[in-house]
């Protein structure tokens, strides 16, 4: 009996296909903590890709992927039953690890410049998701709080002593 493709991998290659972009798609499910929060990790597999078809997929400053992560995030979860809904990573060329690498040395930076001035500092330039992981890499700071404010486009999360 041959296996039900999983639907973050048949939403997104059929994604890439009507954009004209046809190429392939692995699935690897990665568990953290706990089951809440697991991440379906969907990369794209770049070798059919010309570089204009990769930038335009990645955007300006990532842009592009995150859209398509949001596009993900929201219509698998609506097509799927509650107990398989989850949330999905959409990388590129090691796009997603890279800028979770920076964004971790920025918060470790912003952090340590709270403790030593005690005044707040405001993170512009992150996407939603992006904000959902610095308030997460946080949450444990005994000396430390962080709150969003304003409204899209222009939201910025903020990094204060408690």
């Amino acid at each position: 009996m041959e296996q039900p493709v999983h639907p973050g991998k048949a939403w997104l290659e059929t994604l890439l296909k009507l954009m004209g972009f046809p190429a392939q798609v692995t699935v690897e499910e990665k568990n953290h903590e706990s089951p809440e929060s697991a991440e379906c990790w969907l990369t794209i597999d770049d070798t059919q890709l010309t570089p204009e078809q990769i930038e335009m997929i990645l955007g300006n400053h990532g842009e592009g992927i995150d859209a398509i992560q949001y596009l993900a995030n929201t219509l698998i979860n609506l097509s799927v039953e509650p107990e398989q809904q989850g949330g999905f990573m959409v990388e590129l060329q090691g796009y997603r690890l890279q800028r979770q690498q920076e964004l971790n040395d920025w918060v470790q930076q912003v952090a340590q410049q709270v403790r030593q001035t005690g005044q707040e500092v405001e993170m512009t330039s992150l996407s939603s998701a992006e904000r959902r992981q610095v308030h997460t890499m946080l949450k444990d700071a005994e000396d430390l709080e962080t709150e969003s404010r304003g409204q899209e486009p222009d939201r910025r999360l903020v990094v204060r002593l408690r």
